[in-house]
């Protein structure tokens, strides 16, 4: 299949991008560049643009004879969509109607959409099902659910056929070291921590020491970027034979804080710096997927995320900055 691929240019997107052509599909790029990085665009065509822009999505998508979307652009900072809301649902839900907009003029009715596990808002049960209560707690989260929504809506209205993948924490990178994580600001734990170890940031701070878990730190499900990538090729199989699907991403194991902590400095014989700080307002205690569904539906298994493959692959990537490519934005 060709495959548009928004926001391409970006940790996930341009991982899926390079999986994509490795499953033998034609792929385009279409990024602005608002956080993601030109070094990232090396498999397939780039149209620079925003989603937003429903006539240039209508041109690109007859000129190139696309197939399907895989919808990854969208600003994804839980913090920064408390203060800026309007941010979030202005790139997040009204550039996805002129994405689907120009979809419909242009024929085009296969989505694959980049979702999140913050629709689910805090944990009533776990581990999480897709049948949890959506209950967004911000609104990143809530742009990303109402996204989930209009496509429900649109599915039976314009024969939209689509797949919604509820990611839990994306984390590590490419093995072969052409890819990995770079945001500005990095808010991710295991970047974090790495940058850390390698002295590139000073101690990390352990939001919260008296959460109810083992070792009083906060518990999450991470699953490797190449990991998701791969589902996301799954998906399309989904989209040719008509089917449209909703499935939580994850391993159905969760790691502490500490538990992160400690994998990096095995992973690297360095010390981690940390200091210990109040917890912060909103965060559960613990998020971990039941994805079962995932491996019934799409037939898939995560091949990389036991947490110590995870830290090897982020680290190896971000100690070979400087050495294979830019670390500066854009």
């Amino acid at each position: 299949m060709k495959v548009l691929v928004t926001g391409g240019a970006g940790y996930i997107g341009s991982h899926t991008a390079k999986e994509l052509v490795r499953d033998g599909h034609e792929v385009v790029v279409l990024d602005n560049f608002s956080t993601g990085h030109r070094w990232a665009v090396q498999w397939g065509e780039l149209v620079e643009g925003d989603t937003g822009d429903t006539a240039l999505v209508a041109r690109t998508l007859r000129r190139c004879g696309i197939d399907a979307v895989m919808h990854f652009a969208a600003s994804t900072y839980v913090g920064e969509s408390m203060a800026d809301p309007r941010k979030y649902f202005r790139n997040n839900v009204v550039n996805t109607l002129g994405l689907l907009d120009g979809m419909l003029a242009a024929g085009v009715t296969r989505m694959v959409f980049s979702s999140t596990a913050a629709t689910y808002g805090i944990p009533e049960q776990l581990p999480m099902t897709e049948e949890h209560p959506q209950k967004p707690v911000n609104p990143y989260g809530e742009s990303k659910l109402f996204i989930e929504k209009m496509l429900g809506w649109y599915a039976p209205a314009y024969g939209l056929t689509y797949a919604a993948l509820r990611y839990f924490n994306a984390a590590g990178a490419d093995p072969d070291r052409q890819l990995g994580e770079e945001h500005f600001p990095e808010t991710h734990l295991i970047p974090l921590v790495i940058e850390a170890v390698l002295g590139r940031r000073g101690a990390i701070d352990i939001y919260g020491t008296d959460y109810p878990t083992p070792d009083g730190t906060a518990i999450r499900d991470y699953i490797h970027v190449i990991d998701l990538a791969r589902a996301h090729v799954l998906a399309l199989r989904q989209l040719e034979a008509g089917n449209s699907v909703l499935l939580n991403l994850g391993t159905g194991r969760g790691y502490s804080v500490r538990e992160v902590i400690r994998a990096v400095q095995t992973v690297t014989g360095r010390t981690v710096p940390t200091s210990e700080a109040p917890r912060r307002l909103g965060d559960p205690a613990v998020l971990v997927a039941a994805a079962g569904r995932a491996a019934e539906v799409l037939g898939w298994q995560p091949k990389y995320s036991e947490l110590g493959e995870i830290v090897r692959t982020a680290f190896d990537w971000h100690a070979a900055q400087g050495e294979l490519q830019p670390m500066a934005k854009g």
